[in-house]
């Protein structure tokens, strides 16, 4: 069987579930917060305890992969978010659900991951970047579908029903994964000291720390949004409906596929054309920044300003690469799982503190527009703060 076959499909269909995993909650929030009546707060914490599980495992897992191989680690997690998404089905608490959320982030926290490992082990290193943009197209697909066609969906099953369809999902895609073949000798090489010694090395690097911020800020900030409060933002400030909110979520989902796209196909000829990478990073990100001040300030169409943001995000997946290329090979899984543990603790502590900003402002006596204009404002300089520090070292 062809190796697209044998080894791409069954990790871009892992990927697929994670993305739609992570998102899934922004579409099912208004059913959550009428069936349990739980405030801001606690949608915030329990929608972002599964960017807090999935960040947690990033450092352990890159040891894992490298030890055991991709194939027993990400087949062995999804078991766990298979289970996660039951336990989400029948939980009946709010602590029932933020166990069940932890559950998830942690079954799916190795999908992207180990689709880079199992790639550079069977592909050459001349398709590492389209397969690894072909890959993160497949999340794009996720995310389109935690969109309007979710939101088809719960008239019909309801919430619980959809986690339920869900978990038969993750139990399929794990079957898939863990029937790929092995390659490579697993668990060779470096001693587990000498593993944490390199992971050591990527944390005290001014190459990690100049790339660091900017992806949790940012990367992480558009994470928290897509994942959780766009939806409740379109409803509260913008007036549109939860299915109007929904298709906003979709332009974002279909913009950040051509985005990803676009990069497998033109990064390197723009590079030959004397526009490296990182140049494009450096634009793509400080458009980001652009944007999501035009969405706090309301200066333009929203069907314009939302597609436009799913359409920069996609350039950040370009730090990975670009913060790989300062390491020895044997250092890219930690280097990788290292930069991406950034991107979920950004995520994790702006979708909680999103929550708990819009409570406050609110209880302050701000109306639930200007709560959720402030808090996204605070948003938006903190990203822009991170992204004025990237730059920075760059001239440095």
């Amino acid at each position: 069987m062809n190796p697209w076959l044998r080894i791409f499909a069954p990790f871009a269909a892992g990927y697929y579930l994670s993305y739609l995993l992570r998102n899934v909650n922004a579409v099912i929030a208004p059913e959550l917060i009428r069936d349990l009546g739980v405030s801001a707060t606690d949608l915030g914490l329990l929608t972002s305890a599964y960017l807090l599980a999935f960040g947690a495992f990033q450092l352990p897992l890159g040891l894992l992969l490298d030890r055991y191989g991709p194939r027993r680690v990400e087949a062995a997690l999804l078991l766990i978010a298979a289970a996660g998404c039951a336990f989400f089905a029948l939980a009946a608490s709010l602590g029932g659900l933020v166990t069940a959320r932890a559950l998830i982030g942690l079954g799916v926290s190795a999908c992207l991951m180990a689709s880079f490992k199992a790639f550079s082990l069977w592909f050459p290193a001349e398709r590492q970047a389209s397969l690894n943009a072909a890959v993160m197209a497949a999340g794009g697909l996720g995310a389109l579908t935690a969109t309007t066609p979710l939101g088809w969906m719960l008239p019909l099953a309801g919430w619980r029903g959809v986690f339920l369809g869900l978990a038969v999902l993750a139990l399929l895609a794990a079957a898939a994964i863990f029937s790929t073949p092995e390659k490579g000798k697993v668990g060779a090489g470096e001693t587990v000291a000498g593993q944490l010694r390199g992971l050591g090395e990527i944390l005290k690097s001014r190459a990690f720390w100049r790339f660091a911020p900017q992806t949790a800020m940012i990367v992480g900030g558009f994470m928290a949004v897509q994942g959780l409060w766009a939806v409740p933002w379109l409803m509260h400030f913008n007036g549109l409906t939860r299915d109007a909110a929904a298709f906003h979520l979709l332009l974002t989902g279909i913009a950040m596929l051509a985005g990803f796209l676009a990069i497998a196909f033109f990064v390197i000829p723009l590079k030959h054309r004397g526009i490296p990478p990182e140049r494009i990073l450096a634009v793509g990100m400080g458009l980001g920044v652009a944007v999501n001040a035009a969405i706090v300030l309301d200066l333009l169409p929203t069907h314009a300003t939302w597609f436009m943001l799913g359409l920069v995000f996609s350039v950040g997946n370009l730090a990975y690469a670009l913060l790989q290329a300062q390491f020895p090979p044997q250092l890219a899984g930690r280097v990788n799982t290292a930069l991406n543990l950034g991107a979920f603790v950004g995520a994790f502590s702006l979708q909680w503190g999103f929550g708990a900003g819009v409570d406050l402002l609110a209880a302050s006596g701000l109306g639930q527009r200007e709560a959720f204009q402030w808090t996204l404002g605070v948003l938006v300089l903190l990203q822009a703060a991170s992204y004025g520090w990237f730059a920075a070292g760059r001239r440095g």
